[in-house]
């Protein structure tokens, strides 16, 4: 039987959760695979701390650039993260014509284009099923699965760290703050939570999927991105009230005339769609396909056994093309750069919108407010005054929502500008997307 060598680079919580299933689980890939898998080297700057795995003598090396290069290596499995040597790694093994398997959604977002010309030029695999969803097979159902389906739109919840934080504050009317606490002091929420709770590793992820759906490659820094940070539990409240749920939501979708609609904000999902019963650390992405309508996908999106069980998948494709001799790179459907969508603007985007507004006096306001939204083309579905607290009320202010009609996203900005410049309210309206 064949034999395929294997170098995992980083061996932190995935890293040791993928040493743990190839030697736990040895004869039952070679069973499935019809290869022999040989670990062949784990490189870490820390290779003294335990990690929960036995790991027979001589795998340990702190050194990766040289596990990478060793001629008993066929496959390089890159889990250190971020763009620093992990993209030394795998440009040094895609040169070296090395299989690599990745879970490094940051890179993949940053320099995927690049990575994946590398990989074509030289005939190689460069898999990444890990990047979105830990153990959710999105990855390959958009690359595979759907591939006879024109894409409309792809929804995700694809941050366990926000999810369990919108959770918590739905279910029991909790402050931002301390329940972000609580996720840190759990391990959902590292010690400095930024990277999640601002959006950015949702975003990283939506761009990975839009290269997958559309063929595109999306830069990070054209996209608009918010996160929950210092979300109100009143928003929450109110949210509720109205028969939705708040989640962190990221959306990409065609919206005619070859535009690309490609966002992550807060968003308030029906409490009927399936999106809205995703709760805690668990992740899910919708697509609508032209063929299959909507399909959802739904699972752990992180954590060491069901990012690692991702990462041997990837493993065991590329060991496969490797004994076929037919090895191939993985990369988006169709090549990126080969279609013709153009990233609608963050301004551009129409949604209904849920709109709070902290007004000096309530009488009479909602009809002020339709005619000054309305001089910006944005038209109000439904809106309702709230019960203030006591420290509003001694401020003079009371809350009022406005559920608008669809409606373009610089409108609204130009008209709830308007709105605070006349000096009706305590200060620039807060709104949300509506799904």
């Amino acid at each position: 039987m064949k034999e395929i060598g294997v170098g995992i680079v980083g061996f932190g919580t995935v890293g040791a959760g993928v040493v743990e299933g190839l030697l736990k689980e040895a004869s039952l890939i070679t069973r499935r695979c019809g290869v022999s898998i040989a670990l062949r080297g784990i490189a870490d700057l820390d290779i003294k701390t335990p990690r929960g795995v036995d790991v027979p003598p001589g795998l340990l090396t702190t050194d990766a650039l040289a596990l990478a290069a060793r001629e008993d290596v066929d496959v390089v499995v890159e889990l250190i993260g971020g763009t620093g040597i992990a993209y030394t790694v795998i440009k040094q093994a895609l040169e070296a014509g090395k299989a690599v398997v990745t879970a490094n959604k940051k890179l993949l977002a940053e320099k995927g284009e690049e990575l994946f010309a590398l990989a074509r030029l030289h005939g190689v695999d460069l898999y990444f099923g890990a990047s979105v969803g830990g153990g959710i097979p999105i990855i390959r159902s958009l690359r595979d699965g759907l591939v006879a389906n024109e894409i409309h739109a792809v929804y995700g919840i694809l941050n366990g760290t926000c999810n369990y934080i919108l959770t918590r504050m739905s279910r029991e009317g909790s402050d931002f703050e301390a329940v972000l606490a609580d996720a840190q002091r759990l391990g959902y929420a590292e010690a400095n939570p930024s990277l999640d709770i601002d959006g950015f590793d949702t975003a990283h992820k939506i761009c990975i999927l839009a290269s997958l759906a559309y063929g595109v490659s999306i830069p990070l820094e054209e996209i608009a991105v918010q996160g929950i940070r210092g979300l109100n539990p009143v928003d929450v409240r109110y949210a509720d009230e109205l028969g939705y749920v708040i989640k962190l939501l990221a959306v990409c979708k065609a919206c005619g005339n070859k535009r690309l609609e490609v966002r992550v904000n807060p968003t308030l999902v029906p409490k009927t769609h399936m999106l809205a019963s995703v709760s805690d650390v668990f992740n899910a992405v919708l697509v609508n396909g032209s063929m299959t309508g909507d399909t959802l996908y739904y699972g752990k999106g992180a954590g060491r056994a069901a990012t690692a069980s991702a990462v041997i998948s990837d493993i065991a494709s590329v060991a496969r093309h490797r004994v076929s001799g037919a090895p191939r790179a993985m990369e988006p459907l169709p090549a990126i750069a080969t279609t013709d969508y153009a990233l609608q603007r963050p301004e551009d985007c129409i949604s209904r919108f849920y709109v709070r507004l902290m007004v000096r006096e309530a009488c009479g306001m909602v009809g002020r407010f339709a005619t000054l939204l309305g001089n910006h083309g944005v038209s109000i579905f439904a809106a309702s005054q709230h019960e203030a607290t006591d420290a509003q009320c001694a401020a003079g202010y009371v809350p009022v929502v406005i559920l608008t009609q669809p409606a373009r996203t610089g409108d609204l900005v130009a008209a709830l500008t308007e709105i605070t410049e006349q000096g009706i309210v305590q200060s620039m309206p807060l709104f949300m997307c509506m799904l």
